[in-house]
């Protein structure tokens, strides 16, 4: 917890003389996102709030958006805690993410397309792989589907997707094997950029479609072993 909370201190110039409940849930659901605070860490009020500097108002209202977000969960007696997805919610995040991502691509106006921040994501996740640092090629390949969701301008559906994606990375941290998880999807990543780039949207939105679909199938069967394993049940 030491090493979460030096991080939390860092951040708190980033809520400036207008400290918010708001910013404040920035922050912590970016850490979450990154894995900073895993799924099921118990978040002291206490001691988040001293390294952030805001009121323990300030906090709970904090902890209540990300509740709402499902990012967080409450507990009688217990204090609040980063949620362990269930299988079904990693299924229905997919769901949410083929409907969303898929018409976006589809509904793509004529080319050029701007696909400058898909580029971007994909360099980000072969300097990753080169690396071996495959937590930061799960964070690249996360950057790569936002952006992709950016080209329907929409601030509405980023905000939407926010949520959706930092849920995802949920499911992320309980995998054992990154790499196995993550590297296959950097070459497809790639593929989807080379075809929008030629504007060939339909070609994307096909290959996005299957892309999810078997990013779900890998992702619940990792996820469904390892959160049955922990949790003992059959």
């Amino acid at each position: 917890m030491a090493e979460q909370l030096t991080g939390l201190a860092d951040d708190r110039a980033l809520l400036g003389r207008t400290s918010t409940a708001e910013r404040v849930a920035d922050i912590l659901r970016s850490r979450i996102a990154e894995g900073f605070f895993p799924p099921g860490t118990r978040l002291s009020e206490d001691s988040i709030g001293g390294a952030l500097g805001v009121s323990r108002n300030t906090l709970r209202e904090a902890f209540r958006l990300l509740t709402h977000e499902r990012l967080l969960v409450h507990e009688l007696n217990r204090g609040v805690f980063v949620r362990v997805l269930t299988v079904e919610d990693v299924e229905d995040i997919y769901r949410t993410r083929r409907l969303v991502e898929c018409a976006v691509v589809r509904g793509l106006g004529e080319p050029p397309y701007a696909v400058e921040g898909l580029a971007e994501a994909v360099a980000e996740g072969q300097r990753a792989a080169h690396e071996g640092d495959w937590k930061v090629l799960g964070t690249a390949n996360i950057h790569f589907h936002r952006e992709l969701v950016a080209l329907a301008a929409s601030e509405r559906t980023d905000e939407l997707m926010r949520s959706v994606f930092a849920e995802l990375r949920l499911a992320f941290h309980v995998v054992d094997d990154p790499r196995a998880l993550h590297e296959p999807y950097l070459a497809r990543n790639q593929q989807i950029l080379e075809v929008l780039g030629a504007g060939d949207r339909g070609s994307a939105e096909r290959l996005l479609a299957v892309y999810l679909e078997d990013s779900l199938e890998r992702v619940v069967e990792v996820y469904r072993r390892r959160v049955t394993g922990a949790t003992g049940t059959p």
